[in-house]
């Protein structure tokens, strides 16, 4: 028997995909995966790196954890955290390169836009 790939048109694949750019759309947490990019971390170790207070952090921490993108590891009296899918920066990454293109093309509109209406 077949199994089929579920469609991305799923109700249930777009809410979870929904739910994982909802975990996404937080600085703060951008912010911890920025720091775990060159590998796993402690929480005082991201605090300081992050500036974030410690409540502040371990709520972000048990998000990114839930959601599948950080892993924790206990070792001693710590836990350490990292980044349990990779792929999560690759889609950072092509989220900011978008971003920048049309921050850069709005420039240069807006650029063009002056010269024409003042002659600069």
């Amino acid at each position: 028997m077949l199994k089929t790939k579920p469609t991305t048109a799923d109700p249930a694949i777009i809410a979870a995909v929904a739910d994982y750019f909802k975990v996404l759309s937080e600085a703060s947490r951008l912010q911890i995966l920025t720091c775990l990019k060159s590998g796993a971390m402690n929480v005082m170790e991201i605090g300081e790196a992050t500036g974030l207070g410690q409540a502040n952090l371990s709520k972000h921490l048990k998000v990114l954890t839930q959601a599948g993108i950080l892993s924790r590891q206990p070792k001693g009296t710590s836990a350490y955290y990292e980044i349990a899918d990779p792929i999560i920066f690759e889609l950072c990454e092509l989220a900011c390169d978008r971003i920048s293109q049309r921050v850069l093309q709005q420039a240069e509109s807006l650029k063009a836009f002056r010269s024409k209406n003042t002659g600069f």
